[in-house]
């Protein structure tokens, strides 16, 4: 499966914005999706995860309460909407796919989408 990542920008802090990602393939249904992002000088950090039907979803602490995941299995795409931005939520945001797990651990996330940058203004 191929990804593309869409949505990302510069906003003010308290702002919100929504990323798209899009797949490519007939198979997306199947796939656990996540969005991880990496800042600077950091490792990729897991945010959230959604699973084949998006009836369960799982967040990283530091987003728990402002950051929703959801997917259009139709569309072939899933999104992460922000709310609430902060300037520690700058960084690069990937989204990915992987068949067994869906969870927080990036290696086990086969395919990856190009990123899209996230810069959040104090």
């Amino acid at each position: 499966v191929q990804l593309q990542a869409s949505g990302g920008g510069l906003v003010q802090a308290g702002g919100s914005l929504r990323l798209s990602c899009a797949a490519s393939g007939r198979t997306f249904s199947r796939y656990y999706m996540g969005w991880f992002r990496q800042a600077p000088g950091k490792e990729r950090e897991f945010i959230a995860t959604i699973n084949w039907s998006g009836g369960s979803t799982n967040y990283a602490d530091s987003v728990k309460g402002r950051f929703t995941i959801s997917r259009d299995n139709a569309r072939n795409t899933v999104y992460l909407q922000m709310y609430s931005l902060k300037p520690e939520d700058t960084a690069v945001y990937y989204c990915a796919a992987d068949q067994l797990y869906g969870g927080s651990n990036r290696h086990d996330y086969a395919y990856w989408g190009q990123g899209t940058q996230v810069t959040v203004s104090s």
